[in-house]
């Protein structure tokens, strides 16, 4: 069952979207999925570029 806090997509930054496509195709769509769950953990609903660049901080990219 998947939880409605997931069942809708958040509102990304012109700059968050930059820095997304970014990463490598191949693991884009699993690295935007834990980028959305970290701002949803942090209670934002736009994932910002500073998001992004947090999540890749903490996946060690």
């Amino acid at each position: 069952m998947v939880e409605v806090e997931q069942m809708y997509e958040l509102e990304w930054t012109a700059e968050a979207e930059v820095k997304l496509k970014n990463i490598p195709y191949f693991v884009r769509s699993q690295a935007r999925g834990r980028i959305e769950q970290l701002a949803r953990e942090s209670d934002s609903e736009i994932v910002t570029a500073d998001l992004v660049e947090q999540a890749r901080l903490e996946f060690g990219q």
